[in-house]
């Protein structure tokens, strides 16, 4: 197998920064014959290892299943910025669910930060976390809801930490002429992702999972009240299952394929900003309010910069080149920096950019479609699906109740009009 800073996943064009950075990446063995489990999880993402993990723990026999190695996929590769709350403002929430059930998910998010930052820290896995977020506008008509953003999360979400920024703030800030205003978050930030999934699999081995790399589920079915998985390696039969693959389900399971939709997604790494000390000089990250989101980083003095532009699961002939114009808009000084490392991964998305959460078939549940909002959420879904599991909590309930639709015009359509549709949103976001 190749080493750690040669090894190319199968399924996520590029080297990543993440895997040149990230030290000992242990391998763990394929399937070898058919098993039997209380447990069975398809997926071995930040979902999948923490229930995993939060199962064995409490004694419940799990094998879990990874097509690719640990971290080929979007857990080990995203930009790892946690955020807070949902992937929507609260009060763009509210306004579709109601206070209640809105205030309700911005509680389980914030649940979800203490967890990830508790877990890391209570089984010593460096993850590098560095304080603050900025989300930041890129129309200066977006000045009122941003001013109100922070005034709501403070008064009617009880989260005190996000301020608004100025024009002139926010230029400071990040060492740009391009945005108009924003609001700083210092209740939350970012981290290494890989060095979680790292952290993470190891943790679940450790507590007594059985966690196979480099095995793919080819088929799964239900019937005489077991679940069966099929794989290449052998058959694992077990009493219920979970199947988080995020966007990589492929064809496995229909239900979910109909409903959480593969989208690429591509990161760049420069070298040092040693010479441009403006850039973000306090190492924040950043989102900004397009819809095709731009979202950067200076993370141990480099420039990590990530957009969405590939809206099927192709990839671009040149990621630094696609990455490094992006960077131009913002930051002119670094329109010749090095690019030293360009990735791509996949990440899935829901229509309303929800979680879905379903019971697919008697005895199989299926958590995706984080839609660009799943480093915490994703972490915390594995938790709280073992709570479910062991009859601890219904928390994930919340997430199993909202209105996920199908992604229209069957399974040939599906990719075309939703390349239609975000071509069209990128194409609003320039005006």
């Amino acid at each position: 197998m190749a080493s750690q800073e040669t090894w190319q996943s199968p399924i996520s064009p590029g080297l990543s920064w993440y895997q040149a950075t990230a030290g000992e990446r242990p391998t763990y063995a394929a399937l070898d014959g058919s098993r039997t489990c209380d447990v069975a999880i398809i997926g071995g993402g930040y979902t999948g290892l923490q229930a995993a993990y939060n199962l064995a723990k409490s004694g419940v026999s799990v094998v879990l299943i990874e097509a690719c190695r640990f971290g080929d996929g979007a857990s080990g590769r995203n930009g790892g910025q946690l955020g807070t709350g949902q992937r929507w403002w609260p009060e763009e929430l509210e306004e579709k669910i109601g206070y209640q059930r809105s205030k309700a998910l911005f509680d389980l998010a914030e649940a979800a930060k203490r967890h990830l930052l508790d877990f890391a820290r209570e089984h010593q896995i460096e993850i590098d976390y560095v304080p603050g977020q900025l989300n930041v506008a890129h129309k200066a008509s977006y000045e009122r809801d941003f001013r109100q953003n922070a005034e709501i999360a403070a008064q009617r979400y009880g989260y005190p930490h996000i301020r608004f920024m100025d024009e002139a703030e926010t230029r400071a800030r990040l060492g740009s002429k391009r945005f108009y205003c924003g609001v700083r978050d210092v209740g939350t930030g970012h981290i290494h992702p890989l060095k979680l999934l790292i952290g993470l699999a190891r943790v679940a081995a450790n507590a007594g999972a059985a966690i196979f790399e480099m095995t793919k589920a080819t088929a799964i079915r239900q019937g005489g009240g077991k679940v069966t998985i099929e794989t290449d390696r052998g058959t694992i039969t077990a009493d219920r299952a979970l199947i988080a693959c995020d966007g990589h389900i492929d064809g496995l399971e229909p239900v979910t394929a109909r409903h959480v939709m593969p989208i690429r997604s591509f990161i760049g790494a420069t070298a040092p900003l040693d010479r441009h000390p403006e850039v973000l000089p306090g190492d924040e990250a950043v989102a900004d309010s397009r819809f095709v989101v731009r979202y950067f980083r200076k993370f141990e003095g480099r420039l990590l910069f990530g957009g969405r532009e590939a809206y099927t699961a192709d990839n671009p002939r040149d990621i630094s080149e696609h990455i490094r114009r992006q960077i131009a808009e913002i930051y002119p000084d670094l329109k010749d920096i090095e690019i030293t490392h360009a990735w791509g991964g996949t990440v899935g998305i829901t229509m309303p950019r929800q979680l879905f959460v379903r019971e697919v078939m008697p005895g199989v549940t299926s958590i995706g479609g984080y839609s660009g909002h799943g480093v915490m959420l994703s972490n915390y879904c594995g938790k709280l699906y073992a709570e479910t599991v062991l009859g601890k909590s219904g928390d994930l309930d919340l997430f199993a109740s909202l209105d996920i639709p199908a992604f229209p015009g069957g399974a040939r359509m599906r990719a075309p009009l939703l390349f239609l549709a975000l071509s069209w949103f990128a194409l609003r976001d320039k005006f």
